[in-house]
């Protein structure tokens, strides 16, 4: 009976195992549609408008203080940026924090070189329908969305970059 009831864990785990890493297999979703413009005030005190760096591929990320992955991840977001940034490319942090202060408490914690700006009403966020932490979209140079991702889990940095460089190739529609 105790051997049955082993194989029985040992089969709830291994299907645990494989849901997660269909989860993670599938984190990527290519989206279509323009991307929803927005203004925001940055960590530096100017207003940041998106609709203001079409030409480049923008990844905009969205994280909290409070989220683990978040702080995970934006180390190497900041690495994928200075890499990147020559070509035409930015990241954008949009942080969710009610209080601006959590933030910036972390930002001299977690110190980045790309622009961070704060929703804390969270109306841009509403606009791009996130539901968790971290979520990131990026946007071509035409300013329409192609990738977004939900969560973060080690390796989704290859991913990102992948697909950056992807859009970087790619030239903007005749106009």
């Amino acid at each position: 009976m105790e051997q049955l009831r082993r194989g029985s864990v040992f089969a709830r785990t291994c299907a645990l195992i494989v849901s997660l890493a269909v989860c993670a297999a599938s984190q990527a979703v290519e989206v279509s549609g323009a991307a929803p413009d927005f203004t925001l005030k940055s960590a530096g005190g100017e207003n940041l408008k998106l609709a203001e760096l079409r030409g480049q591929v923008v990844l905009v990320n969205f994280w909290a203080s409070w989220c683990g992955p978040c702080r995970q991840e934006m180390p190497l977001l900041d690495q994928i940026y200075g890499q990147y940034k020559a070509l035409g490319f930015t990241v954008l942090g949009v942080n969710v924090d009610e209080d601006v202060a959590q933030a910036n408490m972390l930002l001299k914690k977690v110190q980045v070189s790309f622009p961070v700006v704060y929703d804390s009403a969270n109306k841009v966020s509403e606009l791009y329908r996130v539901s968790g932490m971290p979520t990131t979209v990026i946007i071509d140079r035409d300013g329409n969305m192609r990738y977004r991702h939900e969560g973060y889990l080690p390796g989704y940095e290859d991913t990102y970059q992948q697909q950056v460089r992807t859009l970087l190739m790619q030239r903007t529609s005749a106009r």
